[in-house]
């Protein structure tokens, strides 16, 4: 699975890249939870999370069903 979500992560790193950001997938759990580190003006932009939640995780999940949640590590 980890290689669908990288594929996945890759389409929408796209557009992050686009504004200066960036995000690294970092894990996937055996339970579905994908871990992410933000990075470049994602890393310390105030809408971090929306982007997370309603971006990356909405995507990822649309793709791939058996992904539970996206979550930010450091």
């Amino acid at each position: 699975m980890k290689e669908k979500v990288q594929a996945a992560l890759d389409q929408v790193r796209v557009k992050l890249q686009a504004d200066g950001g960036d995000a690294e997938l970092v894990d996937v759990t055996d339970d579905g939870i994908v871990k992410v580190r933000l990075q470049g003006a994602c890393k310390g932009c105030p809408m971090s999370q929306m982007t997370l939640k309603q971006g990356i995780e909405r995507f990822i999940k649309q793709e791939i069903p058996e992904v539970k949640a996206v979550e930010a590590v450091q």
